[in-house]
């Protein structure tokens, strides 16, 4: 089964990391990569350019309308993805757990719904 590993933190504590500590998390996140790679779980992921970026497209009453995003009263952000194929959903929660800002930020498990 498939499971999406969304990353929400909150990126003014990317902020006010160091740069070292900056240079520290990010190969953190290259040695989870790997791993995940090398179990032969991982099928795809990327990191997402900053939220101030994101812009939100709804329609209404026919017309599109495109805002800046993200919503406002959240702190935490997606900041990334992890797309992972395990066995069960405690195998999902594991490598979730792993993953290097689950220490200061939330990590969402969401099953990929099969069509």
């Amino acid at each position: 089964m498939q499971y999406l590993i969304l990353i929400h933190d909150d990126p003014s504590a990317w902020a006010a990391m160091s740069e070292a500590d900056q240079s520290a998390v990010m190969g953190e996140y290259f040695t989870y990569t790997g791993a995940i790679r090398d179990e032969g779980i991982m099928r795809a992921g990327a990191p997402l350019v900053p939220s101030p970026q994101a812009k939100l497209v709804r329609v209404r009453d026919g017309q599109q309308v495109v805002s800046d995003g993200p919503y406002a009263e959240t702190r935490e952000q997606l900041g990334g993805y992890y797309l992972v194929e395990v066995d069960s959903e405690e195998q999902a929660i594991a490598a979730a757990a792993r993953v290097p800002s689950a220490r200061w930020g939330t990590i969402e498990v969401r099953p990929v719904a099969e069509m």
